[in-house]
């Protein structure tokens, strides 16, 4: 269990906003155990690097289990997270990060893979791809399918529709909009999974360690530049 399990669960955008702000600090605290256990991981036990890698992996759990709760009570917050900064905000892809981007901080973070792992880790990308596209589709039908920009909007403010027939695309909408974001978290937790079983203890604390570098990093530059444009906007 991590050590954030007695976070009280997100009902809001505020609560969520909240609650992230509070996960992201305990990333910033994981992430110095990593990088501690990176550069001494010759002298710890596999034990030890499996337990933090647990730890580690727990924390991520805990951040989907709320995410999902939250999709549950406003779908449309999850694909347009309010948590998020607008640059933060250009690299989602179904209301989170392209699974995609695990090669990429394999490829960044590990360059110790044996010819073994590489082929068993080229097979996985080929997986993730197929699925992503399977995804992409999905999510495509779902916006051909909606009448116009006013159910959209109705469903997106859950303004009351007088029509009976409306209010039931309004659910059926919502209804596949929260199962494409469900599948979309499925297959990012189910393809850390596999790149995880690939890896040795030392090489998951790399991993894991590139990523949450890469998230914290894309925080940062987000705030910051946030805060440049609020800086100016207040000087006009």
């Amino acid at each position: 269990m991590s050590e954030g399990s007695t976070t009280r669960t997100p009902t809001s955008a505020g609560s969520f906003e909240a609650f992230l702000e509070g996960w992201m600090v305990r990333q910033e605290h994981y992430l110095d155990e990593l990088l501690s256990a990176q550069q001494h991981c010759h002298d710890m036990q596999e034990e030890d690097l499996k337990e933090l890698v647990s730890r580690i992996l727990a924390h991520y759990q805990e951040y989907f289990e709320a995410k999902s709760r939250m999709a549950q009570r406003d779908v449309f917050l999850v694909y347009s997270p309010t948590w998020l900064t607008s640059f933060e905000r250009t690299f989602l892809w179904i209301a989170g990060f392209k699974p995609g981007v695990f090669f990429k901080i394999v490829t960044n973070s590990v360059i110790d893979l044996s010819e073994d792992q590489t082929q068993r880790m080229n097979k996985v990308m080929e997986e993730t791809k197929l699925e992503e596209r399977v995804l992409n589709d999905e999510l495509a039908k779902i916006h051909e399918s909606v009448a116009g920009p006013t159910l959209l909007e109705a469903a997106r403010r859950g303004t009351r529709l007088v029509d009976s027939d409306e209010e039931t695309a309004v659910a059926t909408l919502i209804l596949a909009l929260e199962r494409v974001v469900a599948n979309a978290d499925l297959l990012r937790t189910s393809m850390a999974e596999k790149v995880m079983e690939i890896l040795m203890p030392a090489q998951k604390v790399r991993f894991l360690a590139g990523a949450a570098q890469l998230q914290l990093k894309m925080r940062s530059w987000g705030l910051q530049r946030q805060q440049e444009a609020e800086r100016l906007e207040s000087s006009k």
